[in-house]
């Protein structure tokens, strides 16, 4: 089956490659930026909210997986899904949506393709999609982004359908989209292409009035992947087994007194430097180009990134925290 990938801007690169400057590859025009890039890096040290795209990992790759995950987006229908083309009715079940996408007939289909083949991964049916705020961002236009979003990206090529979320604090749009498109292409998502979302989903906010940017982790001095959907959810209720696991395994370690410097670490620093040079240059550009106020705040901002700490690092320090916090409370019981 053939496989597209979306239009993905400037061959696959963000529109501020932080690191290439510090090598002296960035800027253009004799290391002048463009509008869009000064206006990118004005809203990176402005900390302006950064948009959230996930793909939600499992349960995508069999029909009545997929129904479930239709039914629980809509809340097993009490709220509207919003379609491609219309509202469904609440109370309609996942599965009807499905049949109208005629995922009966690519299930089918994908179980004759894989006919006596062994450990192979069945393809998706269906991508689980998630588009999400920081908390404050209004419900309403976090949905009119993903839907203009889906317009201009999906209309006419694959089936959707998107559902707001208001019951966390940060306004969440789920979004189920057709994996084969009406023309009988697969669609892959890669890196790059959730780049792309990311910068679209964040474009059609601002034009909505909402601050938003789409900025990766590193170039903001952050070093801590989002939890995957589950371990957060399970966290959230405390009940994460990753979590507690990765906590033991750590106070062992400093139990045994072994350092956590390590494999990883190494390469955090590298990258930490790498982004540090880069930031250093851009000031350097902007104030060579007369952006004197905008190159103070890029060093301002440098100044106060975070020290990169490793997931290990990070429940240390945790640990010592809740330390100290039994002590204290341990002492004041004890006077």
């Amino acid at each position: 089956m053939p496989k597209r990938a979306f239009r993905i801007p400037r061959e696959n690169e963000p529109l501020l490659d932080i690191v290439s400057y510090g090598r002296g590859g960035g800027g253009e025009a004799g290391g002048r930026f463009t509008p869009e890039q000064v206006e990118q890096i004005r809203r990176t040290v402005e900390r302006a909210p950064e948009v959230m795209v996930k793909v939600l990992p499992r349960a995508s790759n069999d029909l009545k997986a997929a129904g479930k995950h239709v039914d629980y987006i809509s809340r097993h229908g009490t709220l509207e899904l919003e379609t491609d083309f219309a509202l469904s009715s609440k109370g309609e079940k996942g599965t009807a949506l499905l049949e109208e996408w005629d995922l009966d007939i690519d299930d089918v289909r994908r179980q004759s393709a894989l006919a006596g083949t062994r450990g192979r991964n069945p393809p998706k049916l269906i991508h689980k999609l998630m588009f999400s705020m920081p908390a404050g961002t209004p419900p309403e236009k976090v949905l009119t982004a993903v839907r203009n979003l889906a317009r201009e990206e999906f209309w006419g090529l694959h089936r959707y359908a998107l559902v707001l979320h208001t019951d966390e604090d940060h306004p969440h749009v789920h979004l189920v989209l057709k994996a084969v498109s009406e023309q009988g292409v697969r669609l892959n998502i890669r890196k790059a292409t959730l780049r792309a979302w990311r910068s679209d989903f964040a474009r059609n906010l601002r034009l909505l009035g909402v601050a938003a940017n789409a900025t990766e982790r590193a170039v903001r001095g952050q070093t801590q992947k989002a939890a995957k959907d589950g371990i957060y959810r399970a966290s959230l209720r405390g009940e994460s087994s990753h979590i507690r696991t990765r906590g033991e395994a750590v106070a062992f370690e400093l139990r045994l007194g072994k350092g956590l410097f390590d494999n990883g670490k190494r390469k955090l620093l590298k990258t930490r430097l790498e982004i540090e040079s880069g930031w250093k240059s851009i000031a350097a550009l902007l104030a060579n180009d007369g952006n004197d106020a905008l190159a103070r705040d890029v060093r301002k901002f440098l100044h106060q990134m975070p020290l990169p700490r490793t997931e290990r690092e990070l429940v240390a320090a945790e640990l010592m925290e809740r330390t100290r916090d039994s002590r204290v409370r341990d002492r004041q019981l004890s006077q």
